[in-house]
């Protein structure tokens, strides 16, 4: 096992040691591991009016070339497929070149006691997509999380990892080494197999003298096991500049098996000196966090200060995580290889958005299948937990059609109906409905980014509906209820973020018929921070409510929620802070829904 900092042995490399305890089930007593402290603000050398990097000129090559045959090739509406991104070797060499692995890939390796000379795990920990024989491991070296290349010289670094049956590390069922590559920013993804299903494990990190916080994760039980109880939370939208990660705090303090982040873990926008409405009152944060992310570097910058947040820190050393993005890990709205704004060439923003999924992947527990390749990146993929749920978390952002209208809230108008239009693509969408029709779960649950049901601001004429969401993709929302009642799918679950509010829908056979049947249910969680403090009562509640009949529940408060899967039921637990622009806020119940097995209505509970 690890010793002390200053009396340092070998954590040797053996990566196939029996496991020898810990029943099926278990709750650790200790639910918060120690998080490292906020790192002190430092002056970024070069920063406040620096000139921005450009991107180099081999990915722009490779990004024009793509642009041309996404350009040439059919009308804006048409969605982007992924297999024209990974088009033709020279760009897609060209956005591999520095990735560990490949030819460029080879920095000299760094001694680390010599060369970590300060805390390297200044962004925790984390664990993520647990299966039942495996667990991921993460954590980045970054002694200097607000500097490029965190503070670390360009070399490869060797880093010690222990996995235990016990928080204190006297049972450890594997140990082992892994690299940490400059060339992903010193982040480390390591994916142990051959474990025991359904079992808690504590893992952490060693570089040099500098022992990591230490993380408790789980795999996850049997595909035929039988499972009484399902814990899982769902989270979103955590703009830092909105306020403080209160609701993660007392997120790390629940008991649970997963977190679900279903997008918006990071903001494109400025970051000013004072951290905008949490109003920081120590040295001010560093100038380059005061632009939007358009590079590799502004985007692997944000990173280090979200996760310097201790909040976060403790709920991903707490508890394992399964992630989706939405739009702002890369740009507000947009739309496949599209930009938000029309005048920047798709080139541009090919450019753009291949750094934005590369620092995402970089900062996340995510598994080898989801890393990138230059602009494209596969995130939608499938979990189980026993006979009791199937997770397919989806990415309704990167395959989509071009939004109509002009984006954001407009009247319906031609071309909405438009079959063609698609929010997931056509290899996603199928790879959703064989994977229904292949389920044996009780819950097919679905966590995606954008409010399925349908949400009219008002009742009567003249309402308009948000083309960003579903309901800009009428058909495909179409397809896919149609789809889940031919798989025989009576148990569908939609978890969605997003919109910063917490909700609770019946969804509906017919919108128009509140009486028409109910085909599933959809449970929205609120922002973890993203819109300052919030209200009960959100702007225009009264409109809302009275013009969706199928909306049970409505909230707008900062927050999560608590899903609680059975053989019989489904619960859902809307937790909630008063405030978040000050920190430390209590943690309330602001309503609990509950839907039977068989019977998809939300009822108060």
């Amino acid at each position: 096992m690890f010793t002390s900092v200053g009396d340092v042995t070998s954590a040797g490399t053996q990566r196939t040691l029996p496991s020898d305890g810990g029943s099926a089930r278990s709750r650790a007593s200790a639910r918060r591991p120690a998080t490292a402290g906020r790192p002190g603000a430092r002056a970024f050398a070069g920063g406040g009016g620096s000139v921005r990097p450009a991107h180099p000129s081999v990915l722009r090559a490779a990004a024009r070339r793509i642009a041309q045959r996404v350009d040439g090739d059919g009308p804006a509406a048409r969605p982007l497929a992924r297999r024209r991104f990974l088009t033709g070797a020279v760009a897609a060499l060209a956005f591999t070149t520095d990735l560990p692995g490949t030819g460029a890939a080879h920095t000299a390796g760094l001694d680390a006691k010599n060369t970590v000379k300060e805390n390297p795990f200044t962004l925790g920990v984390a664990s993520g997509d647990p299966k039942p024989d495996s667990v991921l491991l993460w954590t980045r070296l970054a002694p200097r999380p607000w500097e490029p290349g965190g503070g670390l010289p360009a070399g490869r670094l060797t880093v010690g990892w222990e996995l235990a049956h016990d928080p204190r590390f006297t049972r450890i069922a594997r140990s082992g080494t892994a690299t940490a590559h400059p060339e992903v920013d010193h982040s480390v993804h390591l994916e142990i197999d051959g474990l025991e299903n359904d079992r808690v494990y504590h893992y952490r990190f060693r570089a040099g003298d500098w022992i990591s916080p230490a993380g408790r994760t789980r795999t996850a039980p049997a595909r035929t096991a039988p499972i009484g109880e399902l814990r899982l939370a769902a989270v979103s939208c955590q703009a830092y500049h909105h306020g403080h990660y209160t609701a993660y705090r007392h997120l790390a303090d629940e008991e649970l098996d997963v977190v679900l982040h279903l997008g918006d873990y990071l903001y494109e926008h400025p970051v000013d000196a004072a951290g905008g409405a949490r109003a920081l009152t120590g040295p001010p944060l560093p100038a380059h966090f005061n632009r939007e992310t358009v590079t590799l570097e502004d985007y692997r910058l944000r990173y280090g200060l979200y996760r310097s947040d201790p909040d976060l820190q403790a709920a991903h050393a707490a508890h394992p995580f399964a992630l989706t993005w939405d739009d702002h890990e890369t740009e507000n709205n947009y739309a496949a290889g599209r930009s938000e704004n029309a005048d920047v060439p798709t080139e541009e923003f090919l450019l753009r958005r291949a750094a934005a999924y590369r620092a995402y992947w970089e900062n996340q527990p995510l598994r080898m299948p989801q890393k990138p390749r230059g602009p494209g990146m596969r995130l939608y993929r499938r979990l189980h937990f026993g006979r009791l749920a199937q997770f397919d978390l989806l990415d309704t952002r990167q395959y989509r059609s071009d939004q109509l209208a002009g984006d954001g809230w407009q009247l319906p108008g031609p071309g909405i109906d438009d079959p063609a239009r698609t929010m997931t693509g056509a290899e996603q969408e199928s790879w959703l409905l064989e994977g229904w029709r292949n389920s044996h779960a009780r819950w097919n649950v679905v966590p995606q980014q954008m409010n399925f049901a349908r949400r009219r601001d008002a009742p009567g004429a003249g309402h308009r509906l948000n083309m960003d969401s579903w309901d800009g993709y009428p058909a495909a929302r179409r397809r896919l209820l149609e789809g889940a009642g031919e798989a025989g799918v009576e148990n569908l679950l939609v978890l969605t973020g997003d919109v910063h509010e917490a909700c609770g829908y019946d969804l509906k056979a017919d919108w128009d018929d509140p009486g028409s049947r109910t085909l599933g249910t959809e449970i929205v969680t609120t922002s973890i921070s993203s819109g300052r403090d919030g209200a009960d009562r959100p702007a225009g509640y009264e409109a809302v409510t009275r013009a969706n009949p199928h909306l049970r529940f409505f909230n707008g408060r900062r927050g999560y929620v608590v899903v609680t899967l059975t053989e019989t039921r489904a619960r859902a637990d809307f937790r909630t802070v008063a405030a978040v622009t000050t920190p430390g806020a209590p943690l309330a119940t602001a309503a609990s829904l509950t839907t039977l097995s068989g019977t998809p209505t939300l009822h108060p509970t």
